[in-house]
């Protein structure tokens, strides 16, 4: 039996407004045990994923302004993902979809000028881009700071951290990317929010936008005919 995968949505809050203000797609795949995370997105073939994306967001009618997609660096320069991914901006219009680019392996490492054409094309296409898990892996500010001019959003997820929100040298990690986003002028959104106090501290480091099972666990996303659990 060939493997199932489908998209869970996971909600990205406004804690300003108290209003969502986007979802993540999260792809998992069905197993014996219930929905899990691939071990590996390299060993997915990209028709796959291409073909999942464009009748996940055919049927999508959320009325957010934004749906985020997890892309790896490798991901984004196949034609067939990159062809599904414009194909999903147009069905998903007026709400903008937003590439998440991801620190997964790849067997190859592409420069940032390798990157730029494709990311503009995006951006022409009416797409904004993200950088996720900016703080850590290759998304060190040295490593990014080249592509920072083209996105407009970075994410920095809690869970990467064994630090909580008490301790000073996450809130010092926090400051400096908060200072990023805002001499960039992007949106800085908070992974890992899991109770009340973390949303609290968040809010008072100066960081509205969060997403977090305090705020929503991922839920499936099923395609018509389907009949599963999550």
């Amino acid at each position: 039996m060939a493997p199932i995968y489908r998209f869970f949505v996971q909600p990205q809050v406004n804690t300003a407004t108290k209003t969502i203000n986007g979802y993540e797609l999260l792809m998992k795949e069905y197993t014996p045990a219930g929905w899990r995370i691939p071990a590996s997105f390299l060993t997915i073939d990209s028709q796959i994923i291409a073909d999942l994306l464009v009748a996940t967001t055919k049927i999508l009618s959320l009325k957010v302004r934004y749906c985020s997609v997890n892309i790896s660096r490798a991901q984004l320069m196949t034609t067939t993902i990159a062809d599904a991914i414009i194909k999903s901006q147009q069905q998903l219009y007026p709400t903008k979809l937003v590439v998440e680019l991801t620190e997964a392996d790849s067997p190859q490492k592409y420069t940032v000028a390798e990157l730029l054409p494709q990311l503009k094309h995006f951006r022409q296409q009416g797409m904004q881009l993200s950088l996720d898990d900016v703080g850590t892996g290759d998304n060190y500010f040295n490593e990014i700071e080249d592509l920072l001019p083209y996105m407009s959003e970075i994410k920095f997820a809690l869970q990467n951290f064994q630090l909580d929100l008490k301790n000073p040298q996450m809130q010092q990690k926090l400051h400096f990317w908060r200072a990023i986003s805002v001499e960039y002028g992007l949106r800085l959104i908070l992974e890992g929010v899991e109770d009340a106090a973390d949303a609290t501290r968040s809010q008072q480091l100066g960081i509205k936008y969060q997403q977090g099972y305090y705020f929503g666990k991922p839920q499936l996303l099923a395609l018509p005919g389907d009949h599963f659990a999550n």
